[in-house]
């Protein structure tokens, strides 16, 4: 990987491209620093101190966005709405007709679906900076905090305006420079900044974790995390890169004088065909019934319930609930983004099939049952990895956003994977020899 860096240093307009991506990120890290109007810096600093990495409900966002959430900044949002938009609009997809046919129309219409997603996500960034005002007006924030109430003096309908908008246009700020590392610079520009976002808050969690050890003033802790982060690296890029080739052969055609197909090729289907999406919608579900009993007045049976089961990760009931529901969603996530009768059709239709199946549909039944086989373990795998940092919590004192656990090890392992593959392939296509050295 070092390697491939070094060598695209090398390279001049490779080398133009890696400048270009680290200067966006420069800007996107100066902008989750800079305060919105209407917030009392101090106020928010004294509370980000007090609550000393336990940040509650608003962990999971808080680490799309690198910390700016809790700090309430221009960038307090993140890619946190644009995450949201592009998983609604694609399961969507599957339920509107319409978007269907985009998606089958080629370029012309993922420029549609893009344009679509643009403006929900302007709209997700307008109902969360309503929903972050309203809760840094209310204190609920900081729960615990002594001056949470004081974070915004002013709490004029003039000033909250001007908050949710300042949040909303840094939203599309931050989703006008992803866009601009897609087509100028190297890799997914959301998947970059989200990448920035989460190792961003691997300092500080580490810090944390070594400050609050007891052996050998924290560094036998420290040291432990670390190992452990190691053999989940390697873990997560061993089942990241597994895959399930099936065989596909392409019949020969004669078009007039000359012959078409007679190719071997294979059909790739991963492990973890969903990826970390199972994760964020578990996490984001078992949110909202906490979310709800914090707003919630009263001491209700259901709210008492819900706050002794649901909202400490540690919970034996928040556990298992996190689990099955991460099983559910990678099932559901497969099932609506691989279809093998789309896929069995248009091998037909280009003379393709798996030998000794059928084509038409003992072919879609075949590829559905070796897409289910090959999700148990995917799924299983997936819940595991997200119940380490619950792990982390019992045994280190760690927050729920362990730094080496659950969606940021996912995300941070995939895109430096994809990145690093994109990198790869630019150089063998600018330094590729040929047969004739």
């Amino acid at each position: 990987m070092l390697t491939a860096f070094a060598r695209a240093f090398k390279t001049p307009d490779l080398r133009k491209k890696l400048l270009f991506t680290l200067a966006i990120i420069v800007v996107y890290r100066v902008g989750t620093h800079i305060p919105i109007p209407g917030v009392d810096y101090k106020s928010v600093q004294e509370c980000v101190d007090q609550a000393s990495g336990n940040q509650g409900l608003f962990g999971l966002v808080n680490m799309f966005s690198g910390g700016a959430l809790l700090q309430i900044t221009v960038f307090a949002l993140g890619i946190m709405p644009y995450i949201t938009a592009s998983i609604i609009l694609q399961l969507l997809t599957v339920v509107i007709p319409r978007l269907e046919a985009l998606k089958k129309e080629g370029q012309a219409g993922t420029a549609k679906i893009t344009q679509y997603t643009r403006y929900l996500t302007i709209a997700l960034a307008i109902l969360q900076g309503t929903g972050l005002v309203a809760t840094a007006r209310s204190g609920a924030l900081f729960s615990g905090c002594t001056v949470a109430s004081s974070i915004v003096p002013d709490q004029a309908i003039f000033t909250t305006i001007v908050m949710v908008l300042t949040m909303t246009a840094g939203t599309a700020v931050v989703m006008w420079l992803g866009e601009l590392i897609t087509d100028r610079g190297i890799g997914n520009g959301m998947s970059i900044l989200m990448f920035i976002s989460i190792a961003a808050t691997f300092p500080s969690a580490l810090w944390a974790i070594k400050k609050q050890g007891t052996l050998a003033d924290g560094w036998i802790e420290f040291g432990t995390v670390i190992a452990v982060g190691l053999v989940m690296v390697a873990l997560v890029v061993f089942v990241e890169q597994a895959q399930r080739r099936i065989p596909v052969q392409y019949a020969k055609r004669m078009i007039g004088r000359r012959s078409y197909g007679g190719t071997s090729t294979y059909i790739p289907l991963k492990v973890n065909q969903a990826g970390v999406i199972p994760v964020i919608f578990a996490s984001s579900l078992l949110y909202i019934p906490a979310l709800i009993a914090q707003f919630s007045s009263g001491t209700s049976g259901w709210k008492t319930w819900i706050e002794a089961n649901l909202v400490k990760g540690d919970h034996p009931i928040y556990i298992t609930m996190y689990f099955l529901l991460i099983v559910f969603f990678a099932f559901f996530y497969v099932a609506i983004s691989f279809n093998p009768e789309e896929v069995a059709d248009n091998m037909k239709k280009y003379g393709g099939f798996i030998p000794g199946i059928r084509a038409g549909r003992p072919t879609a039944e075949y590829l559905s049952y070796v897409l289910n086989r090959i999700t148990w373990p995917g799924s299983l795998y997936l819940g595991l990895i997200a119940l380490v940092p619950t792990m982390a919590l019992v045994g280190f004192g760690a927050n729920q956003n362990f730094p080496f656990g659950g969606t940021s090890i996912l995300i941070i392992v995939g895109v430096g994977l994809e990145t690093v593959k994109q990198i790869e392939s630019q150089l063998q296509q600018r330094n590729y020899e040929g047969f004739l050295r």
